[in-house]
């Protein structure tokens, strides 16, 4: 199972210097995790509207090493680093060829779509997750 996404940098990722906005290495990261989950089979959409259920970001560790430049070919790279009963953290990192230039710990919370309250996860998703996390 792929564990990483292909994004090329374009103008709308940079600032005026061309080199990748700060707060878009976050929008990168998100990408990443919501292809990753996509490709493992599971629809945020179909989660969201079948079971109630939906992620949101509880907290946030990023370290920028190197700057992503206009026109680079970035990759996303996405792993568990431990998951809870109703929380996954994400342990992320963003590749130029082999340079490393941006890596985070992204925590994330399954939660009931009507009150946003923690919810465990499905039996169903759990085991997907775990088998990933392997």
């Amino acid at each position: 199972m792929p564990d990483h996404l292909n994004i090329r940098v374009y103008y709308e990722d940079t600032d005026t210097g061309g080199v990748v906005y700060y707060a878009n290495y976050l929008k990168f990261f998100e990408r990443a995790r919501t292809e990753w989950l996509r490709r493992l089979g599971v629809n945020q959409s179909e989660l969201a509207a079948r079971e109630q259920l939906i992620f949101v970001v509880k907290d946030v560790e990023l370290h920028y090493r190197k700057p992503a430049r206009l026109d680079d070919l970035l990759v996303v790279h996405s792993a568990i680093a431990r998951l809870g009963p109703a929380s996954i953290r994400f342990r992320q990192s963003v590749m130029r060829g082999g340079e490393l230039l941006c890596e985070g710990v992204i925590q994330v919370c399954c939660v009931r779509a009507q009150d946003h309250r923690p919810a465990a996860f499905t039996r169903e998703l759990r085991s997907i997750l775990e088998k990933a996390k392997n």
